[in-house]
């Protein structure tokens, strides 16, 4: 059975890699594969909006059907910032351990009670001539007080998830992937990949 094609509209490796992990045995029939196109401009104002503008281009770029996810972390205390402003929280995009390092020091006279946050993802499935399909995954839990640990990648060594005492980034990657919000966003698509991938191969 030849194997369905979805881009998966990212240049970040790390996403890449955290999509194959998730992915694993669930949808053998699905190939996902990389991106090389144009990077829009993510002008939305929502983790929705971002997550559609990204899939709309990768799908018309490649003629593929295309999947986004638009992700960040959202603090409770700071009325859901950084929000969709994650990456570039500090000023410059991708500097991920000056937007941590900022994000602690706005946060440090905040008690260990009011520290909430959460990780959401957004995914999009654009299918080139159908309806979109959006969900999402969140990740609840409280900010630390200091990084820990050399997992993961953003704002993983400062965010402890609900039911643990460690950090995401000091959490194994297996576990990760199978608690993480873009796991949780994930199992939500799934339904949607397979249809595609029934649909294909039924027409082919």
């Amino acid at each position: 059975m030849t194997a369905v094609r979805v881009v998966l509209a990212t240049h970040n490796a790390h996403k890449a890699r955290e999509f194959q992990g998730i992915l694993g045995s669930e949808l053998p029939g699905l190939e996902i594969v990389a991106y090389d196109g144009p990077v829009p401009v993510e002008d939305g104002t929502s983790f929705e909006e971002n997550a559609l503008i990204k899939a709309r281009a990768a799908a018309e770029h490649t003629g593929l059907p295309a999947l986004a996810d638009d992700s960040g972390i959202c603090v409770d205390v700071m009325g859901g910032a950084p929000g969709i402003f994650s990456a570039i929280w500090s000023g410059t995009h991708g500097d991920a351990a000056a937007n941590l390092r900022l994000l602690l020091d706005q946060l440090a006279d905040i008690p260990d009670t009011a520290r909430a946050a959460h990780f959401t993802a957004t995914l999009a499935l654009v299918v080139p001539g159908e309806e979109p399909t959006i969900v999402q995954g969140i990740w609840p839990g409280r900010i630390a007080r200091e990084p820990r640990g050399d997992g993961g990648h953003g704002y993983d060594p400062i965010f402890v998830p609900d039911g643990h005492d460690v950090t995401a980034a000091e959490l194994a990657p297996e576990q990760k992937n199978a608690e993480s919000h873009r796991a949780r966003a994930f199992a939500a698509i799934v339904p949607a990949l397979r249809e595609l991938s029934a649909a294909e191969h039924a027409g082919s």
